[in-house]
């Protein structure tokens, strides 16, 4: 465990609140502070860091990995923000993002030509975990000249297929 500052500054919040409740409990000071001594570490352990997790839509950053990709689909959105802005991808041909990251799930729709554009390849990042999540993150690579100039990552309604 690392500790940091908000670690401290939640700690003694919740010493200091648990105190105040134990002291309109018993008036003794010594046995309040040491029992709010003891309970600090469990209430925020077991109480509210469980609660922050649940809330917050924290994740971690990974490098880029071929592998990774391909055989957890669902944990992209951990590679994707150092892929955009390491330019791992770019000027990349169409073959080598195919072998890398495998076929393209989908092709995005031109309304011009009205039809799928065959420069444009979609493929879905997962859900980003977080308890009020109602998106899905998906990324969108785009080639010119048979090359990768830009990568734009973009968010979708999840929905579910009636049965």
């Amino acid at each position: 465990m690392i500790i940091t500052p908000l670690l401290v500054i939640f700690m003694l919040v919740v010493f200091i609140l648990l105190f105040l409740f134990l002291n309109t409990v018993d008036k003794r000071k010594w046995l309040t502070g040491l029992i709010s001594l003891v309970l600090t570490p469990l209430a925020y352990f077991h109480l509210l860091y469980p609660f922050i997790n649940i809330v917050s839509n924290y994740h971690h950053q990974k490098y880029f990995d071929a592998e990774a990709w391909l055989e957890k689909p669902a944990l992209r959105y951990e590679m994707i923000d150092f892929t955009i802005e390491s330019d791992t991808l770019k000027g990349k041909s169409k073959t080598e993002i195919e072998t890398l990251l495998g076929k393209a799930e989908w092709l995005s729709w031109d309304d011009a030509k009205k039809m799928h554009d065959d420069n444009k390849w979609n493929y879905g990042l997962g859900i980003e975990p977080g308890a009020f999540t109602e998106e899905k993150s998906n990324v969108e690579i785009i080639f010119n000249n048979n090359k990768v100039v830009r990568l734009k990552t973009y968010t979708e309604p999840i929905t579910f297929d009636e049965e």
